[in-house]
């Protein structure tokens, strides 16, 4: 496991395990911050803390989950220590899926983008977490070191948010969604 081979001091596992994880937790902190200055510095305060931790590692989550965790803290910590709030926009990425119409696409993925600028930070964190990147709960739990009832709580009105706002972006009338659920 890479894990303990960092902890024993191998720098090629470091590496290894910086190169898979990279490009994922840039991707999910931008969803905190959009200087692209700052996501690579929260990265390598992830990483360095990976490092100095790796001993500490006993299996009690996925390695993914606990690399997660540590960049979402230090994520937390970057935007505090420089008074900066999270971004209040969404932006999916680009290309994710097969296509069939990027046009299509693209503007779905606009109009999600625009509903999911009413969400607050902490729930679009958790939809990403949860929808984006295909964590259970009780992973989100540990990565945001909450309580899962609280990331059900912010999952559940996160999607009450959406029902209710998406149908307005796509210009259908308020009467029109009284009734679905």
């Amino acid at each position: 496991m890479l894990l303990q081979r960092m902890a024993m001091g191998d720098r090629a596992a470091l590496e290894t395990l910086y190169r898979a994880y990279h490009g994922g937790l840039c991707r999910f902190l931008s969803r905190l911050t959009r200087r692209a200055d700052l996501i690579e510095e929260i990265v390598n305060d992830c990483f360095w803390i990976a490092w100095r931790k790796a001993g500490s590692f006993h299996g009690d989550s996925r390695v993914s989950t606990w690399i997660m965790g540590i960049a979402y803290r230090c994520g937390l910590k970057a935007l505090r220590q420089r008074g900066d709030e999270p971004v209040d926009d969404y932006a999916l990425r680009e290309g994710r899926g097969p296509s069939h119409d990027p046009d299509a696409d693209r503007e779905l993925r606009d109009w999600l983008a625009e509903g999911l600028k009413h969400l607050s930070a902490d729930q679009r964190i958790v939809v990403e977490l949860v929808y984006g990147v295909g964590n259970s709960l009780d992973e989100v739990a540990a990565i945001m070191q909450a309580p899962v009832g609280t990331v059900k709580a912010r999952l559940f009105h996160a999607r009450v948010k959406l029902r209710n706002v998406l149908p307005t972006l796509a210009g259908d009338p308020p009467t029109q969604r009284e009734n679905r659920s």
